[in-house]
């Protein structure tokens, strides 16, 4: 991609041949009439419109277009509203909701009509009632409509379903301090198909700054460290790997978060908002907050679009509407 330089008063973010500017006053609304809480993840569906989760129920979904323009809201029936996927399916797509007030996982058509909901896994053992589950995210495999449910505020196990939300298997469990097989919080879980022949999961290990990668069927592979960087979750847009880092350093700091993008080999090569990534010895250096124009304080997401622009969700941040980063580099 040729390098744009920026403009004069432009704000810009990153490194490398990630870099950005920061599109002014994208998306912002009437907040007496579509509100918003914590913005928690957005996705976008096949008509290049891009849905945006917040737990504010006078609009739970607010689905704009790519020039930050209202085209529709429903929703007011998820208080707890936290994870946001979209999965194809014979023809249709479909969203998935984690509900973390409600202890469901709720299938939507994109109008808002539930499908079905995946309540909290009885069928496992290892939880006795509902408010064991506190389901983070979710993930669906392309090839079988598999779902992977993330309970990352709750016991730290990923429950596998099938398409139709039946039950299938669960790993993990919870760790206060660091085991492979183990989270402190696993927030986020994606399907990382970029190599063809052997698909698995990248896990988000929040609280040990790490991304984990799993076989499809629940056994460790390996861990990504990410020293200083408390991802909410991975998120593939082509060989490259895009994370939201909610906070930074020690995870006591507020408003410390950042962005991150991996490459194919899980190098991280560009921070949008944080310190550059440095690798000593091939070990990448503890990260912190660099922003100087106080663009990021809670980054919870990003969506990456066909044009290589990023659009960032922010939780617990003066109910602001979501930012747009522009990429020139």
């Amino acid at each position: 991609m040729k390098k744009i330089a920026p403009k004069a008063g432009e704000i810009t973010l990153g490194h490398g041949s990630f870099t950005y500017k920061v599109v002014p006053n994208w998306g912002l609304l009437d907040a007496g009439k579509n509100p918003v809480n914590d913005c928690h993840e957005m996705v976008e569906d096949a008509k290049g419109r891009l849905f945006l989760l917040t737990n504010e129920v006078k609009n739970n979904v607010l689905i704009y277009d790519k020039s930050g323009k209202l085209l529709d809201s429903w929703g007011h029936s998820y208080p707890g509203a936290h994870g946001l996927t979209i999965l194809n399916e014979g023809g249709e797509q479909f969203l998935l909701i984690c509900d973390n007030n409600r202890h469901q996982v709720i299938k939507t058509d994109l109008k808002g009509k539930e499908i079905f909901k995946i309540e909290y896994p009885k069928e496992t053992g290892v939880y006795d009632y509902p408010r064991q589950f506190v389901p983070t995210e979710t993930a669906v495999n392309p090839k079988n409509g598999d779902i992977y449910v993330a309970d990352g505020y709750g016991s730290n196990y990923i429950i596998q379903y099938d398409a139709k939300g039946r039950y299938i298997r669960h790993f993990g469990g919870s760790t206060t301090g660091y085991a492979d097989d183990k989270f402190n919080c696993c927030h986020g879980v994606l399907v990382d198909t970029r190599d063809p022949n052997n698909w698995t999961l990248l896990i988000t290990d929040r609280v040990n700054n790490s991304l984990k990668r799993f076989t499809l069927d629940g056994k460790f592979i390996t861990r990504y460290h990410l020293p200083g960087s408390f991802v909410c979750r991975p998120v593939l847009h082509g060989d490259y790997i895009l994370a939201a880092c909610f906070r930074s350093t020690d995870g006591s700091w507020a408003g410390s978060g950042y962005l991150q993008i991996l490459d194919k080999n899980m190098k991280v090569v560009s921070t949008p908002g944080g310190s550059e990534p440095i690798y000593k010895n091939g070990v990448l250096q503890k990260q912190r907050k660099e922003d100087e124009h106080k663009v990021f304080i809670h980054p919870h997401d990003v969506y990456a679009d066909s044009d290589e622009n990023i659009y960032v969700p922010q939780w617990a941040s003066g109910k602001t509407y979501p930012i747009k980063l522009e990429r020139i580099g």
